[in-house]
């Protein structure tokens, strides 16, 4: 993914949080807007979710925050 997804995945997440608490879930949509107009970037962050990490339709926002930023340091 490129820099700017991964950025906005992480910026999502700490937002989540800090609304929802430490054990908030994400989906991979909460990354998008409701309508799809980015159908390229929501297949390559989808791809990256399900076929590259195997990650169920919820996962927490740390363990999300935490699969970027390691990938961010490859």
């Amino acid at each position: 993914m490129n820099i700017a997804m991964r950025n906005k995945i992480i910026e999502v997440c700490q937002s989540k949080i800090a609304k929802k608490g430490d054990n908030v879930g994400v989906s991979f949509y909460a990354f998008f807007a409701n309508k799809n107009d980015k159908p390229n970037e929501l297949m390559e962050v989808a791809t990256w979710w399900i076929q590259t990490h195997q990650l169920d339709h919820f996962e927490k926002a740390h363990k999300i925050i935490k699969l970027v930023r390691d990938e961010k340091s490859l």
